[in-house]
């Protein structure tokens, strides 16, 4: 069994996130922990304790949409399936989370395009392999090879409402993207909007989650290491309660 690490690290000062969006840790060292080893053991000598040093500790604030992330069907809307109340992250069955995985390679889209249903079809077809019901789809663009870098946030193509649909068609609930976001990059949304007024273009691949169930995770790496297909993908969210999304270790299991 070979296991490809799908997940970028969340960590300090890497422009992954717009300003003020990023993850913020502060780390205790060994030395710093020992002072809180010593809180709760009075008395104790800390030269004592084997090593002479506390414990490590890092204290993170950061939104569930930092790092690699798994968005839940309320991150889009109040409601989903045309009416039902949205699913909460805590609320995803797990069972939909580690499913065949098949890779489209968008990498030849331009930044800032918008993925039509066409586009879809034609990497699915170029893989070789029919989409199955909940199998999940991974979209590799080309924001994967700019992670880390400052153009990241303007890099690659989004997935257009028509093409979110056209998955959701195929009996698909949960896709993924190397890049920052499912949808096309905001500068590019805004200068559309600007150009046009139509408000249906903001997010258009998200919202178009409301009319299934249909979840997304974005910020995903490594995608170009994998096949079309012939894998298992494993994205387990973080249990948080009444969550947007959660933190995954997104994993291609061959």
């Amino acid at each position: 069994m070979k296991i490809i690490d799908l997940s970028v690290a969340i960590e300090n000062d890497i422009p992954a996130d717009p300003p003020g969006l990023g993850p913020r840790i502060s780390y205790t060292n060994h030395a710093e922990g020992a002072e809180e080893v010593l809180r709760f053991f009075p008395g104790l000598d800390i030269a004592e304790v084997p090593g002479g040093e506390g414990w490590a500790v890092e204290q993170l604030h950061l939104t569930a949409h930092a790092g690699t992330h798994l968005d839940a069907p309320w991150h889009f809307a109040s409601t989903m399936n045309n009416g039902e109340r949205a699913w909460t992250i805590d609320e995803v069955p797990l069972d939909w989370c580690i499913r065949p995985g098949v890779k489209l390679d968008l990498r030849g889209l331009p930044d800032g395009h918008v993925a039509t249903a066409a586009d879809i079809e034609a990497a699915v077809k170029a893989t070789g392999r029919a989409l199955q019901p909940f199998d999940i789809v991974l979209v590799n663009t080309a924001a994967g090879a700019a992670y880390g870098r400052p153009d990241f946030l303007g890099r690659g193509c989004g997935i257009g409402r028509e093409a979110t649909l056209w998955l959701m068609a195929q009996g698909i609930h949960i896709a993924g993207t190397d890049a920052w976001s499912w949808d096309a990059p905001f500068p590019v949304t805004a200068k559309r909007f600007a150009e046009t007024g139509d408000a249906g273009l903001i997010w258009e691949g998200h919202k178009a989650g409301r009319e299934g169930i249909f979840m997304h995770m974005e910020k995903l790496t490594r995608l170009d290491e994998l096949p079309p297909h012939g894998f298992t993908v494993s994205c387990l969210p973080v249990k948080i309660k009444g969550g947007s999304a959660g933190w995954c270790r997104a994993v291609a299991i061959l």
